[in-house]
């Protein structure tokens, strides 16, 4: 691999950090934050709702930007935005304020994902992407831990307002670092350069497997979402822990597992495309089906049992993280380089429509719901903080209940991707022929 292109996916790599430090910062201080603001749990879901609305929609005209003009200065200029409605956080007042932040960060970060992954699909070859977008998409755990290591104990010491500022500021630093690199040209790592399709954005949902992709996004970004939201108020709450030691513990489980499905995934999809060509899609879905398990007894664990919780979600969690690597390297092999930023921003449209726009609202009604629950079988007219544990413990226990789903259409995934395969590879040599 070239140095530049290897500096590149550093620096794409980096890019993503700051993207998903800046979207668990919320999630890291989000009992300081209830509690000035007075928030039940469906408020504090409704926050992410709204962020992965935005970001779903607006998405999509961003996508197709991303093939037809400069994915540098479009991601460039997401980070700007992003990184500026987080820093105006400091400033809320109310939950209209952190509404509006919140909606700002989507927009920023909408940019991401298909500007870099299609720029990842023209700076190495196909046989080598699962390790490549594995590596970049270590981005979700390591920049979520890292907001958790540090956006907690800072909220604990300082306020959750500088914990705002915090993250806003790296932004300084990859901005100039990412206008100086060096974009390729569309199709520039296939093995035969391959002419750009014709017709709409939306003729890539003429697939069979998009749509079972799509599928499991959207039960992948549910969990995720629930998780990134919820999981340290859950350790707050269970286990005793104060912000700054429930953001640590979170973000253990965020850097750990993530980096070990991250990598693993990157691995075993590399060397398996060699034997099955299917064998990325597969392989997601029985790590997704294994994982299941130890997500449910992760969230079972009672006071006193910090570390087996911490532990079994660490698994769990590199379970969920292994599915970007082996799921997005396939993406790449069934649509062709020019349709690559439309295909993500689609993908990114229905899994947050469908996923993470529910994962942090469905699960905060739901902890609402038993926690009010709770209260009534002790005898309490109000919720109390025993209630509103209980309530989220048994919220989470939907987690592993889609982990099995989403193990199901993986495989359904890994039926019809074959064939996909082989018309794509079809119509790029009817191409290069005609």
């Amino acid at each position: 691999m070239k140095k530049s292109a290897l500096f590149a996916i550093i620096i794409l790599f980096a890019v993503n950090i700051l993207n998903f430090y800046d979207r668990n910062v919320a999630g890291a201080v989000v009992e300081p934050m209830r509690k000035e603001f007075h928030l039940n749990d469906t408020q504090v879901g409704l926050l992410g709702t709204a962020f992965t609305l935005l970001y779903a929609i607006i998405g999509v005209p961003l996508g197709r930007i991303a093939d037809i003009s400069s994915r540098k200065k479009l991601l460039a200029l997401g980070v700007l935005i992003w990184s500026a409605l987080t820093g105006f956080t400091y400033f809320a007042m109310n939950f209209s304020m952190l509404m509006i932040a919140r909606l700002g960060v989507g927009v920023g970060e909408a940019t991401c994902a298909p500007t870099a992954t299609s720029w990842l699909g023209d700076l190495v070859p196909p046989h080598k992407r699962a390790r490549a977008l594995g590596l970049f998409m270590l981005g979700v755990p390591v920049g979520g831990a890292l907001s958790y290591f540090f956006s907690g104990p800072v909220a604990q010491a300082y306020g959750w307002r500088m914990a705002m500022v915090l993250a806003a500021a790296p932004a300084l630093v990859l901005i100039p670092f990412l206008l100086t690199l060096h974009e390729p040209e569309r199709g520039a790592a296939e093995t035969h350069r391959e002419i750009a399709p014709t017709g709409s954005m939306w003729s890539v949902l003429k697939i069979p497997t998009i749509f079972w992709i799509i599928a499991s996004g959207a039960l992948l970004n549910f969990n995720m979402y629930a998780i990134g939201t919820f999981m340290p108020a859950m350790f707050g709450r269970l286990h005793g822990l104060k912000v700054g030691a429930a953001g640590i513990a979170t973000g253990v489980v965020w850097m750990i597992g993530g980096v070990i499905g991250g990598l693993g995934a990157g691995w075993i999809g590399d060397h398996i495309i060699h034997t099955r060509k299917n064998g990325r899609m597969q392989a997601a879905a029985l790590i997704a089906l294994i994982g299941a398990p130890f997500a449910w007894y992760g969230a079972v664990q009672g006071k006193g049992a910090l570390t087996a919780a911490v532990i079994l979600w660490t698994i769990a969690f590199a379970t969920l993280n292994s599915y970007y690597g082996l799921v997005y390297s396939s993406i790449q092999d069934i649509v062709a380089p020019a349709q690559r930023g439309a295909t993500m921003a689609l993908y990114f449209m229905a899994m947050y429509l469908c996923g993470a726009s529910f994962g942090p609202l469905l699960t905060g009604r739901l902890s609402d719901l038993f926690a009010h629950r709770a209260a009534e079988a002790a005898g309490s007219s109000v919720i109390t903080d025993a209630a509103r544990a209980i309530g989220l413990q048994q919220a989470m226990l939907v987690i592993p209940a889609l982990s099995v789903a989403l193990a199901f259409v993986l495989y359904m995934g890994s039926r019809t991707i074959l064939k996909d395969i082989a018309k794509r590879q079809a119509a790029a040599m009817v191409a290069r022929v005609s």
